[in-house]
């Protein structure tokens, strides 16, 4: 097995050699394009605006990055957290717990849409395929441009759109493996239309992507991540269309549409030998076979309908609406809990898999007036509610032991958390003066009124004699909150580079599924969720010019109250103050004959304040591990190469809690042909073994569930793709 690896990237090594010595020397001077100063971006202030005028850290993920990292075999977690700086690197599962922006929660949007919930899923990056992304905008620091859940920053996905020409069309496969076994394969075929004319523009990309198993860098199985669920044995298939009308010479139309479905389709699973031995029940030696058979496998199901109109001389103002519609369902793997069977005098183990649904929709306005040459004010309204509801599938123990529970069968469904609703409205304004030609100042306010619905609930437990479970009722009730949040920035513009003061707020809603419902005692009318706000502050500087673009921010954010989980996983809310500072930059420099040099850092801390008013370390189980990164690369027009080294940091909280960090390096290599583009590429090029950020989090919260080695979720090993895309 070992020899076929090594000879399969000798094979690799040497095809890249091949591609270098097909290239003819160059003379003259080939730097690549860099981010330019008068790009326009949305996510700064909501409506488009040049980089050089937005200030804030602004990171901009071109297509060509995507598809670079898309070619080496990354999906859209693991490509953000090489590319964007103070973004944790990806956890590598389905879940993206715990991979935040300047080390709190990020928000995260499809064309302005916002992929984040109330309940805390962490799944919003198991959201769209590489192919469909036209680019990506990202703004560092707590935000409420958006709403809530961006006490860190905002990610904002641009899909692609359609052109105004002849039906064109784009082809890409790609084959991936690390050439441990038959079934260590992951195959991926996607195919877009795109045409149109002056009046209208629409494109349709679909991808489908087919998942077997992973191995780590020992060669063995990764076992399966029964928290949070992963994706081996996985298909993922994104459907997502555009069409833009254009109404008149200033009113344009745009409908989005998705439909998104990444699931389980495997009979491979862990096989447990003790929980039907008699009287203790043990999950012990686990190992994973094939005959897996349930009736709730684990997948994100998602449809998403988005409609923008926008009129650029509405009352001589720009005017821009858009209302969205997002359904969506998680389904999670089986998980086991043991319980007392006293009328066989044993302890028996029953597995138990929730889904669930959060829909949303919402309106949202805005107009966008310049006054004169110097000053600009943006006003809008925002309405979105949220629906949630989740359940929880218990499977017949008797079953699932007889078969070391390989075969859930359904027993009985009952309410995993309360159901709630979450109504939000919210006015704001923006404005930017510009005091001189280089003196810029940017401020804004935004008032946010949330009204909170949550339904009676019957939450269940084991009788202590049997299987049965006995409910107790949990009254529901209603509640809302109001929450004021400010920003106000400071920007000079010296020509080629700009440097900035800012100051921001952000809120995050307490997660109310696993905030309410965990008791009678807790009354929902008299324990309203509370805005946890995030103040932060940001000195930032970039230059650009033809050789260099770099950008850098000092930041240092701080609340008075901080989200932790109990024991039993439940969300409280403790009166502690909280903070994060750092560093995060990235610096790109653009040399003769193609080659380019470069590499992102974020070097963060967080603290939070015990009862007896002390700094100490935050808990490893939410705080963000610094990181670096770097890459050389080199192109023509024809070829490109590429390798870069990503490192995570170690860790360790004020209770001794560690993370172990780790570094791998990649390699790609392409080459254009008149047959399309051809990408070799080679993930953890040393095949490193390690356990991931969230495998080694993971043990910390459920240690008191099951043997450590269940939940040490590990790293993917040295792994090659082979990749082809075909415009045309």
């Amino acid at each position: 097995m070992m020899n076929i690896k090594y000879f399969s990237v000798h094979i690799l090594l040497a095809t890249t050699c091949l591609f270098m010595a097909d290239v003819k020397a160059q003379t003259e001077n080939n730097t690549s394009e860099n981010m330019a100063m008068d790009e326009m971006v949305v996510i700064g202030s909501r409506t488009p605006t040049e980089i050089s005028q937005i200030p804030g850290t602004v990171w901009v993920i071109d297509t060509a990055e995507i598809q670079q990292q898309a070619d080496s075999g990354a999906d859209l977690k693991t490509a953000l957290g090489r590319l964007v700086p103070g973004l944790d690197l990806a956890p590598q599962g389905r879940t993206n717990f715990g991979q935040n922006l300047r080390g709190r929660s990020v928000q995260v949007l499809i064309d302005g849409v916002s992929m984040n919930g109330s309940r805390g899923l962490s799944r919003q990056f198991d959201a769209i395929d590489l192919f469909n992304i036209a680019r990506i905008e990202v703004l560092s620091g707590a935000s409420s441009l958006y709403g809530g859940s961006a006490t860190g920053g905002i990610i904002n996905i641009i899909t692609k759109s359609g052109d105004g020409g002849d039906l064109s069309f784009e082809t890409q496969a790609q084959l991936k493996s690390g050439f441990n076994s038959s079934d260590d394969l992951q195959k991926q075929l996607a195919q877009s239309i795109s045409g149109g004319n002056e009046n209208a523009q629409a494109r349709l990309g679909i991808s489908v992507t087919d998942n077997d198993r992973f191995y780590d860098g020992s060669g063995n199985e990764i076992f399966p991540d029964i928290t949070q669920t992963d994706l081996q044995d996985n298909r993922m298939v994104d459907v997502l269309g555009r069409l833009r009308v254009n109404l008149t010479e200033t009113q344009t139309l745009d409908f989005g549409g998705q439909f998104y479905r990444s699931g389980f389709k495997g009979d491979r699973d862990v096989f447990f030998p003790g929980i039907a031995d008699n009287p203790v029940a043990n999950l012990n030696g686990a190992e994973i076979r094939d005959g897996f058979d349930s009736d709730r496998e684990p997948a994100t199901d998602r449809e998403l309908f988005n409609i923008q109109y926008h009129n650029s001389n509405l009352w001589n103002q720009d005017f821009y609406l858009q209302a969205f519609y997002r359904n969506e369902s998680s389904a999670f793997h089986a998980f086991p809990y043991p319980f007392l069977l006293a009328a066989e005098q044993r302890f028996a183990i029953q597995f138990a898999a929730s889904e669930q649904n959060t829909r949303q929709t919402g309106l949202k306005a805005l107009f966008d007036k310049r006054i004169n040459d110097r000053f600009r004010i943006s006003y809008g309204l925002d309405f979105e509610r949220e629906q949630f509801n989740a359940n929880q599938m218990f499977f017949d123990f008797r079953q699932s032991d007889a078969s070391g529970g390989l075969v859930q069968r359904q027993n009985n469904i009952e309410d995993r958390y309360p159901t709630y609703d979450v109504d939000g409205l919210a006015g704001y304004v923006q404005s930017d003066w510009q005091i001189t030609d280089a003196f810029k100042l940017t401020g804004g306010l935004r008032y946010q009124h949330t009204d909170v619905s949550v339904n009676d609930f019957i939450k269940y437990g084991y009788s202590g004699f049997d299987e049965t479970r006995i409910g107790e009722l949990v009254p529901g009730g209603s509640n809302d909150y109001d929450s004021t949040l400010i920003n106000l920035s400071g920007l000079y513009d010296f020509g080629r580079h700009q440097t900035w003061l800012r100051f921001s707020q952000g809120f995050e809603l307490p997660d109310p599924a696993k905030y309410y419902g965990k008791s009678p005692d807790i009354n929902v009318n008299d324990n309203p969720l509370t805005a946890i706000k995030t103040d932060q502050a940001e000195l930032g500087w970039r230059y650009m010019n033809d050789r260099i673009s770099t950008q850098w921010a000092l930041y240092y954010a701080w609340s008075d109250k901080a989200v932790e989980n109990t024991d039993d996983l439940a969300v409280i809310v403790v009166d502690e103050d909280k903070r994060d500072f750092g560093l995060e930059g990235a610096f790109n420099y653009y040399a003769d004959h193609g080659f380019e040099y470069g590499g992102t850092m974020h070097w963060v801390r967080s603290d939070q304040k015990n009862a007896n008013d002390e700094w100490k370390r935050q808990d490893a189980r939410y705080a963000s591990v610094s990181s670096l990164t770097a890459f050389a690369g080199w192109s023509d027009n024809s070829h490109e190469v590429r390798i870069q080294g990503n490192r995570a940091f170690d860790l360790k909280d004020s209770a001794g809690r560690d993370i172990n960090g780790q570094t791998t390096f990649d390699l790609v290599a392409s080459k254009n042909t008149g047959f399309g583009r051809f990408t070799l590429g080679i993930e953890n090029l040393l095949d490193n073994s390690y356990s991931t950020i969230w495998g080694q989090r993971a043990g910390m919260f459920y240690a008191s569930y099951g043997p450590p080695y269940l939940f040490d979720f590990q790293g993917r090993g040295r792994t090659f793709a082979l990749n082809w895309s075909y415009s045309y």
